[in-house]
Order: C-alpha cells, then sequence, then structure tokens
C-alpha cells in the first residue's frame, strides 16, 4: 500500500499542472520547447537507474537511439509491483506507465544532455503486468503516451504496441522501451 501511495502522491502533483491536449496541439511542432514544457508542467526528472543486468540504458545507431525498458521506479528507490487489474487497479497501472515515462525522459536527457534534440518519439513497446484474462493493456500504457505528447506535443505521437505479460522482471507493474528519432 506504502507504493501506491507514493505513486498517487507524485502523479497528483504532476496532472494538477498538466496541459490539455487543445493545448498542446495549439503550439506548432517549430514552436515546441520540451525543456521549457518540462518546467510548465512542474515536473523534475529523476536521476536515471542504472541497468539491473549486463546491459546500457540506450544505444544510438546514426539518428535513432533505442531505450531499454524501465519500470516504474518510485523515489526511494523501489518499484511499483504487482498484476494491474488483480494488485492494482486499471488507473494505478496508468499511473504506474507515467512513472516510466519519467524515467525514459531521464534517460533520453542523460543521453542527449537537451530533450529538445529530440526530432519524434517512433515507437513504444508497453509491457503490462496482468493476468491472462485481463484485455485493458492499451488505457495502461496510455499512461506513458500522455505524458509522451504533454512534453514533445505532436513529435510526442508514436507507433505503440501494449502487450500484456504473465511475469515482469521483479514484479514490475510496467515495463516500457522505445525508439526515438533525435538530431544529428
Amino acid at each position: 500500500m506504502k507504493k501506491i501511495s507514493n505513486i498517487l502522491i507524485l502523479l497528483i502533483c504532476l496532472s494538477c499542472q498538466s496541459g490539455t491536449t487543445e493545448q498542446n496541439q495549439a503550439i506548432s511542432s517549430d514552436d515546441w520547447n520540451a525543456e521549457e514544457r518540462l518546467k510548465e508542467l512542474g515536473i523534475s526528472l529523476p536521476t536515471p537507474s542504472a541497468p539491473v543486468a549486463n546491459y546500457v540504458n540506450a544505444v544510438r545507431t546514426g539518428n535513432i537511439l533505442f531505450l531499454a525498458g524501465k519500470g516504474p521506479g518510485l523515489v526511494d528507490g523501489s518499484y511499483v509491483t504487482g498484476k494491474v487489474g488483480k494488485d492494482l487497479s486499471i488507473e494505478e497501472g496508468k499511473d504506474a506507465a507515467r512513472l516510466v515515462g519519467l524515467a525514459q525522459l531521464a534517460v533520453l536527457k542523460a543521453e542527449l544532455g537537451d530533450l529538445n534534440k529530440v526530432k519524434r518519439i517512433v515507437k513504444v513497446l508497453g509491457m503490462v503486468n496482468c493476468e491472462g484474462d485481463f484485455k485493458d493493456q492499451p488505457q495502461v500504457i496510455n499512461g506513458f503516451s500522455d505524458l509522451m505528447v504533454e512534453v514533445f506535443g505532436e513529435k510526442g505521437k508514436h507507433a505503440r504496441s501494449a502487450v500484456g505479460m504473465n511475469a515482469l522482471p521483479m514484479d514490475i507493474a510496467v515495463e516500457i522501451e522505445l525508439i526515438v528519432e533525435v538530431e544529428d
């Protein structure tokens, strides 16, 4: 229950300051400033977590950046865990996916130095820890997708897969990886 309380407090603070989709669409891609948008949203990015095994957080090939899967980390170093639809509600799963979004933004910032170097969020793979009869994976992963659009505007809209998994590492509720096009 403590983990759920931590995530809710964090997300209530973030959601109170987020703009509407209409406001996001009113600003053209050329005028969009992701770094300023983070400030407007009152978002401070966490320190990127170190990989938990023999891999790296990101690999760049040309102008494409592949980000390894991340889980919903909490400020105390723990993770939101459990199966969505059983241990966590859909809304709590969506909040967990938003936390993963913050973790991935932190990786992008560490890799690029400036989020304005993101040309496009290209592809997202969202994995939800759930039972076999759970069917609302897209709703859960919307927590991540909505954050990308809030931060990057039109450049944050992406192709996506949202799938259910029998288990995820360390019993995390959600894991998300992504592919990003970046400035040369």
